[in-house]
């Protein structure tokens, strides 16, 4: 694979979603929570989204709980916490596993194309961040501790090229 666009995730509801529909777009994909330290995020992740949203940039949520066991939730529980707590209006996908054998695909590729700290590629906690250029190719990888809004500097420079 050679880019986001070559991937396809199932939606919060279960449907396909080809990554494809993106293509042209700036995307931040991001892997989430709802009973996390940084779930707070969802609300910056949320702004960014509105911000950008109608200049080409995507929010692309993905929960996973693979960490603490943030995440217990099913889809129904996922979609209504993260409306009624934090107007959430960016798509989010099924919960997906991003570390491991059973690894979602998609994050096999982001982790491979921008590891971590020292070459790891392993991702180390919820709110993983991974900003994509409108070509499909990885940006750059975030720490779950920075916040979405230390992006916008980022995604205006994605927006230009």
């Amino acid at each position: 694979m050679s880019n986001v666009y070559d991937f396809k995730a199932d939606s919060l509801a279960g449907a396909s979603v080809d990554l494809a529909q993106y293509r042209g777009k700036v995307l931040l994909i991001v892997n989430t929570a709802s009973k996390c330290g940084f779930t707070p995020q969802y609300q910056g992740l949320e702004a960014v989204y509105q911000q950008f949203r109608d200049k080409g940039v995507e929010v692309l949520g993905f929960p996973c709980n693979q960490f603490g066991g943030q995440e217990p939730g099913d889809a129904e529980t996922i979609g209504a916490f993260c409306e009624k707590n934090y107007g959430v209006n960016f798509p989010l996908f099924a919960k997906i596993n991003v570390n491991g054998d059973d690894a979602d695909p998609l994050f096999k590729y982001l982790k491979h194309a921008a590891p971590g700290l020292l070459g790891s590629e392993a991702i180390k906690w919820n709110f993983t961040k991974f900003l994509v250029r409108k070509d499909g190719t990885v940006f750059k990888r975030y720490a779950p501790q920075t916040k979405p809004e230390e992006l916008v500097d980022d995604i205006n420079k994605l927006l230009a090229e």
